[in-house]
């Protein structure tokens, strides 16, 4: 190893810390990332909450991992990815087709960009979206700057 080279007897306990840390984080983006996803479809299609369930698979999976052989391991993480990939997929699917909002905020940021304005401004209320509270206080902060 190339740290043992340096510092000799640090290279593997060096490689352990280092791998340790990116797995943990690695599952904590994993598990941040599954339960954005649960909770926007939980919010949109009025499911129950399944992020205890969530919990409890991670943690399963986690565990199992950690008994079993490698080859075991990478393949539960492949499923992870996927399920993850799947629930990515659902959403991208409920904004295009029931989320209205992003397609007329886009629409007014593309009719501003043709304007070619000093700054780009969202104004929710003008186009017919509601519970943009953060946005319409924006807007109003904005306009008091003005």
């Amino acid at each position: 190893l190339a740290v043992d080279k340096v510092l000799p007897g640090i290279g593997k306990p060096f490689i352990a810390l280092a791998l340790f840390f990116f797995s943990f984080t690695t599952i904590l983006a994993y598990y941040y990332i599954a339960e954005t996803n649960v909770a926007y479809l939980r919010r949109t299609l009025k499911l129950p909450d399944f992020t205890f369930l969530l919990k409890i698979v991670l943690i399963a999976a986690a565990f199992y991992g950690t008994v079993k052989t490698a080859n075991l391991a990478w393949g539960l993480g492949d499923v992870g990815v996927g399920l993850m990939a799947w629930l990515n997929i659902v959403g991208i699917l409920l904004i295009f087709f029931m989320g209205k909002p992003a397609i007329k905020a886009l629409k007014d940021y593309e009719q501003q960009r043709k304007t070619k304005p000093e700054s780009y401004s969202f104004d929710p209320v003008k186009l017919g979206i509601k519970k943009a509270t953060f946005w319409e206080n924006r807007l109003e902060k904005e306009k008091a700057k003005k």
